[in-house]
């Protein structure tokens, strides 16, 4: 078998061997020019191999299980080495603030490998960069405000959609089922809404293949394979998981297109009902503004952007607090006790209520702070030439600040290995705030739908809890479940199959 073969047919066990004569073979593509520029001064780090790197030392499924061990030996900021390309890594609290929050403007660019530069081409809002993405941003945050974002609008939908979960979930009376359709599905409802001023039915079926695109398209987007063509971008690597994310995201640029022209055509300024609405606009006031940055191309980014975001995240954290809580049945017993006796059960909890509920809130922070849901973040890139920590770092310089580092670090947090509520608690049991939960990032590039998130993780967790327990399976028992994440950009449970048992 050769080795491309090899490659193909195991993405997630890439051994070093291989790796390097893939590389070997395609030497002579590469020119071989070192360029040494004394005025620059990078952190220490591991010494890279001539052509590869770092990558014989990387943990291709996890990275930052490779960056956890290069902290301890070389410190919270290092140089990691992705070929012949220089990566600045920040672990830990401090060195993650210090670099987004105090020198945000000197770290708040978005990194681009070739892979999200040949998909989003520096447009749309995650990959957005320079004026454009500024303009969207600023654009997609108030118009997502206008449309109730963080108001008791929205909030009202959230609840709406939660009755409607946990109607599905009643159908199974207490059989073992996967959660994970369902739970993604009234997620991204509530973005759906605001994006196209309508929800979809469980059942419909482009939203269901548009849904299994975006969850194929983030796993597939951290795998081996893709992590070597972003380190090596050459053509002979244009197989296996670089083409199915382009094929995906081709097919969900279609679909949003069609979208679009169909709005566009049914156009009723004084009926503005979505963010495509708003989109289009803008769009037209801009008609003749020959630098306009509201095109086709950021109105089909944006929508994607804010689809994957909006259903990803927040669901997969929903899924590891269902996890946890059949892990950790005493915990839920405390919040169903919480709920009980805040709340009832002849209404559906509310935002309002969180004030009155500090275990349940500590218990849905700590959901985000363990789950690690981005543990390595979205990459960024130093704006101008920058000093930070005594390092003298050019413009361009990818920098990875690793998230995962920064919610279990262990000067920050008592038992950061554990799964544990007392994080988020004073010695009365009051709610308290910690600076390093930074699960939506920090500074510039903060998820700019935190509000959201924040509002649906607590109405649809407390919802939840307030109609089922959640147990394993008949034969498994809580301390056998697994808790060890999937590989990809987010950090996903292993799939499971829960009874959620009425009371």
């Amino acid at each position: 078998m050769s080795i491309i073969k090899v490659l193909m047919a195991d993405t997630f066990s890439i051994s070093f061997f291989l790796l390097f004569a893939a590389v070997l073979s395609f030497i002579l593509l590469f020119k071989s020019s070192k360029k040494k520029c004394s005025r620059y001064k990078f952190p220490p780090g591991p010494k890279p191999w001539p052509l590869i790197g770092n990558f014989n030392i990387l943990n291709m499924s996890f990275p930052q299980r490779t960056m956890y061990k290069l902290a301890e030996q070389y410190g919270p900021v290092f140089t990691f080495h992705m070929a012949r390309k220089k990566y600045i890594v920040l672990t830990g609290y401090d060195a993650v603030k210090e670099a987004l929050v105090t020198q945000a403007d000197d770290f708040g660019e978005r990194g681009l490998t070739p892979s999200t530069k040949h998909n989003f081409d520096g447009k749309g809002i995650v990959f957005g960069v320079g004026e454009s993405w500024k303009t969207m941003r600023r654009f997609t945050l108030s118009t997502l405000r206008d449309f109730g974002m963080g108001r008791s609008t929205i909030e009202d939908r959230i609840i709406d959609e939660a009755q409607q979960t946990l109607d599905v979930f009643a159908q199974y009376k207490g059989r073992p089922f996967n959660p994970t359709t369902h739970v993604n599905s009234a997620v991204s409802n509530i973005i759906c809404v605001l994006v196209f001023g309508h929800r979809f039915q469980y059942d419909d079926q482009q939203f269901l293949r548009l849904q299994q695109l975006v969850s194929d398209s983030i796993r597939r987007s951290g795998s081996p394979m893709v992590q070597l063509y972003n380190a090596f971008p050459l053509k002979i690597f244009l197989m296996g998981d670089i083409q199915r994310v382009r094929a995906n995201i081709k097919e969900v640029r279609s679909y949003y297109r069609k979208v679009y022209q169909q709005y566009k055509a049914e156009h009723d300024r004084n009926d503005v009902r979505s963010f495509i609405d708003r989109f289009i606009i803008r769009q037209n006031e801009e008609h003749n503004n020959p630098n306009t940055y509201f095109d086709e191309e950021n109105m089909e980014r944006c929508v994607s952007n804010l689809f994957a975001a909006g259903t990803e995240t927040t669901s997969t954290t929903l899924r590891w607090g269902l996890l946890f809580m059949m892990k950790y049945p005493h915990i839920q017993e405390k919040v169903q006790a919480e709920i009980e006796n805040v709340v009832g059960r002849e209404r559906p909890p509310r935002a309002d209520d969180r004030k009155r509920m500090p275990y349940t809130d500590a218990v849905v922070h700590e959901i985000q702070r363990f789950g690690d849901i981005v543990p390595n973040n979205l990459l960024h890139e130093t704006k101008v030439d920058t000093t930070f920590r005594g390092y003298h770092i050019p413009k361009g310089t990818p920098v990875i600040p690793l998230l995962s580092s920064v919610l279990y670090d262990k000067t920050q947090w008592q038992t950061p290995h554990k799964f544990n509520p007392g994080h988020f608690l004073d010695a009365e049991g009051r709610f308290v705030k910690r600076d390093a939960f930074m699960p939506f990032s920090a500074g510039q590039r903060k998820c700019l739908g935190e509000t959201l998130a924040k509002m649906e993780l607590f109405l649809f967790f407390t919802s939840f809890l307030q109609r089922f327990t959640f147990q394993p399976p008949p034969g498994v028992q809580p301390q056998d479940l697994d808790l060890s994440p999937c590989p990809g950009v987010t950090s996903s449970p292993t799939p499971y199959e829960l009874c959620a048992i009425s009371h």
